[in-house]
């Protein structure tokens, strides 16, 4: 555990004494500002009525570097079959860069996500973003000696949430990259290497302090009122003999969140606060919480307390008078915001008697599945077979059969095995689209990637808005092109 992590109760407790009233001076000016921001800030859409029709922004605050070859080329990264044997990273860009790596990745961050984007998925329909974001967001996480990122993405993290807030379109924060990296050699983790330790206590408790972090800022800066889900992890290892301790992971996350909502006097089905909350400092009630409350096992309160640091440094340096003054009674928060909807990859994505997130279920739950095609394993590689698959597609009733309900379709896309048609490219859309309404909806890998020379003709099959420019992705996403794509194959063969 880095220094930040293993010092926060002693952190804590100057703060609490010397510092607090120091805070409450240094933030006279932000107190009214905190209190209005409190009391200004909307439901979040989490029960929001209707399908999820949705898209990542992936490439954005977890750069991926096979989906923006060019500009990737340009600021200095390379590109090899193995990605831990080249700059194929962030981290690996970090390590190579350090004295500009900020600068580059502020420009990434700026230009990769725009208003414009915004515009063009809210004219499409879009009613819902999931954001992949890595650890390294929460910088105090970090341990320098050791690892290596860049920094400023929180700072860009409100910028887009604030766009898509006044968009109207609702948002998810899907932890994308955990520390200590969930799977091997992939780019999204943000780190490319064989090394994967996300699996071990230590960082188990900085994924939980990371949560405690994004839940809190999820319910107090305004910038994030669009939020309504955190994802626990993206794409952890199949198979569950390779995953020890997830299983109390899980239930660790959900615990974390609600403690937080609690804390703040956020009704949360099936549980109450077991301590009353005598102060307006909502560190001081966080640790009020951490400390008394006989509600949450041990590694929980550690992580609460973990986070308090954390926060009173974000208190500061995002201006947020509500960490330090938060009315507890009054706060209109109790009557506007809505628990968030914790998140979990379903028990299906794994084998080997994984663990069912279902069993940590305390309040709103959904689940999320991946289903990409092209890269083997579901069908045979042609059209009949990718249709007759999808036509007759059980992950919805399968899931449901365990618990895991409402299911989201979190990525999917419209890259094949072979070389698709633009004929078969409608069909395969609609029938996508069709499979994964039965469930809560879908959100579509990716919104967009780059067009360029070097990435060919990749924007076909993994661009959404481009999908819509081409017409294979309909303008209005509750709509399909052909609602009758499947007649010919439901039945055929069973998924």
């Amino acid at each position: 555990m880095d220094g930040t992590c293993r010092d926060g109760r002693q952190a804590f407790e100057l703060a609490k004494s010397a510092p607090v009233p120091l805070v409450f001076c240094a933030m006279r000016s932000l107190l009214a500002v905190g209190v209005l921001a409190a009391s200004c800030l909307q439901k979040a859409a989490a029960a929001a009525s209707g399908k999820i029709y949705g898209v990542n922004l992936g490439g954005w605050l977890v750069l991926e570097p096979w989906m923006l070859p060019a500009e990737w080329a340009a600021m200095g990264g390379e590109s090899c079959n193995t990605c831990s044997d080249c700059i194929a990273s962030e981290f690996a860009f970090a390590q190579a860069f350090p004295k500009t790596v900020d600068q580059l990745f502020d420009k990434h961050w700026s230009t990769w996500f725009t208003q414009d984007d915004v515009n063009q998925l809210r004219a499409a329909g879009i009613n819902t973003a999931r954001v992949p974001l890595g650890y390294w967001i929460v910088e105090s996480l970090v341990d320098r000696k050791t690892e290596f990122y860049p920094r400023g993405g929180l700072k860009q993290l409100r910028r887009g949430l604030q766009m898509l807030k006044d968009a109207g379109i609702q948002a998810i924060l899907d932890h994308h990259g955990p520390p200590g990296v969930q799977t091997a050699e992939q780019s999204f983790t943000g780190h490319c290497t064989t090394d994967v330790e996300f699996y071990t206590e230590h960082n188990y408790h900085r994924a939980l302090v990371w949560t405690a972090v994004m839940t809190t800022l999820s319910h107090l800066d305004p910038a994030f009122a669009s939020v309504f889900a955190i994802e626990a992890v993206n794409e952890p290892i199949m198979d569950a003999t390779q995953t020890p301790g997830y299983g109390d992971f899980q239930k660790n996350f959900v615990q974390v969140i609600r403690a937080v909502e609690l804390t703040l006097g956020i009704p949360v089905p099936g549980l109450s606060l077991d301590v009353r909350i005598h102060t307006s400092n909502f560190t001081a009630a966080l640790s009020a919480t951490a400390s008394t409350s006989n509600l949450f096992n041990q590694e929980v309160t550690s992580a609460l307390i973990d986070a308090i640091p954390i926060l009173v440094e974000l208190g500061f340096e995002l201006s947020l008078g509500s960490i330090f003054n938060f009315n507890m009674a009054t706060s209109a928060l109790r009557n506007t915001r809505q628990p968030l909807e914790a998140t979990f990859m379903d028990v299906n994505w794994q084998f080997n008697s994984p663990a069912n997130p279902a069993d940590a279920k305390i309040g709103p739950q959904v689940y999320d599945n991946h289903l990409y095609y092209s890269f083997g394993g579901v069908a045979d590689a042609n059209p009949d077979a990718y249709l007759t698959s999808i036509c007759n597609l059980m992950r919805v009733q399968n899931d449901a059969a365990v618990g895991d309900s409402p299911l989201v379709f979190g990525e999917w896309g419209l890259p094949t095995q072979f070389t698709a048609t633009d004929d078969f490219l409608f069909k395969w859309a609609d029938a996508q689209k069709l499979a994964y309404s039965q469930g809560a909806g879908w959100l579509f890998w990716n919104f967009k990637v780059e067009i360029s020379e070097q990435a060919g003709d990749l924007a076909r099959q993994w661009s959404y808005l481009e999908g819509v420019k081409r017409g294979f992705l309909t303008k209005d996403p509750s709509k399909v092109n052909d609602p009758n794509v499947c007649a010919p194959y439901v039945n055929a063969t069973s998924s």
